[in-house]
């Protein structure tokens, strides 16, 4: 596997290294050992799949706040998405920065998102799915999120938007002196 860091801190892309012959190919996507050598959170306690019916479909900005962070290891496993994260931890030296990166079912990359960020997704072709492996259990009195459009952040999604939950469009303007 190969580790690719981001600008922020500790938030990886992992990209398979794949072993090719006449069937086609196989690759190891999770390694507990190697990714607690690099830091990693792996007790995994929930894994979730998400699928999207249409190209341009927006879920999030999601995270969960304290007892309940979680970290997370996010793979498309059909389709192809745009990911935003930002992060949300106040000792980080990245805090309230963010970056835009794209998973897709054909290169089979995946990312490892720390505790303490928040993330969004858009869908880039219709019918995608998500895989999400979480280090801790959905608590909906901890769920919180990032309005999509929040001024704040200004993110740049690459498409017009043709799905959003009512949830996700009800978040409030983002202030960070109430981060927990």
């Amino acid at each position: 596997m190969i580790f690719e860091k981001t600008k922020l801190k500790d938030v990886f892309v992992i990209i398979p290294e794949k072993i090719i012959d006449e069937r086609g190919f196989f690759a190891r996507i999770f390694d507990e050992k190697i990714f607690e050598e690099n830091g990693f959170d792996c007790k995994i306690k929930q894994c979730n799949i998400s699928f999207n019916k249409i190209k341009g479909t927006i879920r999030g900005i999601h995270f969960q706040k304290k007892p309940y962070q979680e970290a997370k290891f996010v793979r498309c496993v059909k389709g192809s998405i745009f990911v935003v994260i930002i992060d949300l931890r106040k000792e980080s030296k990245t805090f309230l920065e963010k970056i835009y990166l794209e998973l897709n079912s054909v290169i089979h990359n995946l990312l490892y998102i720390p505790k303490g960020l928040g993330i969004g997704i858009q869908t880039l072709e219709d019918n995608s799915e998500l895989f999400y492996q979480m280090t801790q259990v959905y608590e909906p009195k901890f769920s919180s999120g990032i309005l999509w459009n929040d001024p704040f952040f200004n993110i740049k999604w690459p498409l017009k938007i043709s799905e959003i939950s009512e949830k996700d469009k009800t978040w409030k303007v983002f202030d960070p002196k109430k981060l927990d």
